[in-house]
């Protein structure tokens, strides 16, 4: 008999590629797809049909966009999380969301053991593995395209040699969509000097005129979009595809990646950038400078250590508890102007804004202190940096 096992599955060439190979070493193969966003009805229906066509014992499709936006996304914005000042994690966001689902899909179907289709070059790969060992120790991992070091070509050979189905654009870049982003790998991405396909670098064509709209926010989590109160996943999703006419969120990354070699990526992120930006714009208005640089410093390690795959150190809840803690004032409504291939936050305002115009007019007028009072505040000011310059020169020669 053969032994049940959970794939995550995506419908591209790796995962179709493990199905059939894993039934070969013995196993019944349920594949799980987890709609972290960004998938049609059409594209998840195209999913289910390519599982069945390579032979999955049975097909699972799990809906996590809210747990991706609660456990992941709304920690990120709040977090202002960029990697390399550039990035917003779009791929990291997801993995150990998904690694949940497949366990929960491992334990319903009695597996024995879990798999996916990850490469042993990439993140993904530390990503699943450090999920899976934590929330499923019990469980075998198998992992056939990183154990066999199998290459693209290789994977579309087996296939046809079965006369199994091909996933479309197989021997092309891969490409991961999900509710915080979309990303491209392989292909232009390899060489650094390569750019990147019209699709990245250009608006589409008919972009409407610029517009402006309004983002309400309560307690550093996104809740409307131009009046509308939505739920975070649709809110992304409809801002998404705003952002999407406007050819806004194209970029390429070139970061660390788990393993310590450096890796390249395009990525199209129109809601995430936007979300980010607007909301780091409403926290210099309510927040102190020192919350919002311990945010800053803390914000980065949380994105480092989500990115390679360490989501249940303990240390990201902490960090979460003080970014929860620090928001609580983050509140108020964000205006936003698109315009073909950039967009700029032109207004905040908060019921607890900090610029308050009864103290003073920054380079105009002051009323809670005098002239004076300000002429002695600079002249204290100073002390430290005339007591270095007055050290220094007594070590210079001949002084």
């Amino acid at each position: 008999m053969h032994k049940p096992l959970a794939l995550a599955f995506s419908g591209g060439l790796d995962t179709s590629y493990c199905v059939p190979r894993l039934r070969e070493r013995g196993f019944a193969v349920h594949t799980v797809y987890v709609n972290t966003g960004g998938s049609s009805p059409e594209e998840r229906a195209a999913i289910r049909t390519q599982a069945e066509a390579v032979g999955a014992a049975s097909h699972h499709e799990v809906d996590a966009r809210f747990g991706v936006f609660q456990g992941f996304v709304r920690f990120l914005i709040q977090g202002n999380v960029l990697r390399g000042e550039v990035y917003p994690l779009s791929v990291a966001a997801e993995r150990t969301q998904q690694a949940i689902a497949l366990v929960q899909v491992a334990r319903e179907i009695g597996a024995a053991a879990v798999a996916h289709g990850s490469t042993g070059a990439g993140n993904d790969q530390i990503r699943f593995d450090v999920a899976l060992r934590v929330l499923a120790p019990d469980l075998e991992i198998l992992t056939p395209i990183r154990d066999e070091n199998l290459t693209r070509d290789q994977a579309i050979a087996y296939l046809e040699a079965r006369k199994l189905p091909v996933p479309l654009k197989a021997s092309a870049y891969s490409v991961n969509a999900g509710l915080w982003g979309t990303t491209w790998g392989g292909g232009w991405t390899h060489d650094s000097w390569a750019g990147p396909p019209a699709e990245l670098l250009d608006p589409p064509p008919n972009t409407p005129p610029p517009v402006e709209l309004v983002l309400g926010w309560e307690q550093g989590v996104p809740v409307s979009l131009d009046g509308e109160s939505l739920a975070g996943p649709e809110l992304i999703a409809r801002l998404s595809a705003r952002a999407a006419t406007y050819g806004i969120g194209h970029n390429i990354h070139v970061g660390e990646t788990a393993l310590g070699i450096k890796g390249r990526i395009g990525f199209e992120a129109g809601a995430a950038l936007i979300l980010i930006a607007a909301h780091r714009e409403l926290e210099k208005l309510v927040l102190t400078k020192w919350q919002v640089f311990w945010k800053d410093q803390l914000g980065r390690f949380y994105g480092d250590r989500l990115h390679e795959g360490h989501y249940f150190d303990p240390a990201l809840r902490d960090i979460e508890a003080l970014f929860t803690s620090s928001q609580q004032r983050v509140s108020g409504e964000t205006r936003v102007r698109l315009a073909p291939g950039r967009f700029l936050v032109t207004g905040t305002r908060s019921p607890f804004s900090m610029m308050d115009r009864s103290v003073a007019t920054y380079g105009e007028e002051h009323r809670l202190w005098t002239g004076e009072e300000a002429r002695a505040f600079a002249r204290i000011g100073a002390i430290p940096e005339l007591l270095a310059e007055r050290a220094a020169r007594k070590s210079q020669p001949g002084s």
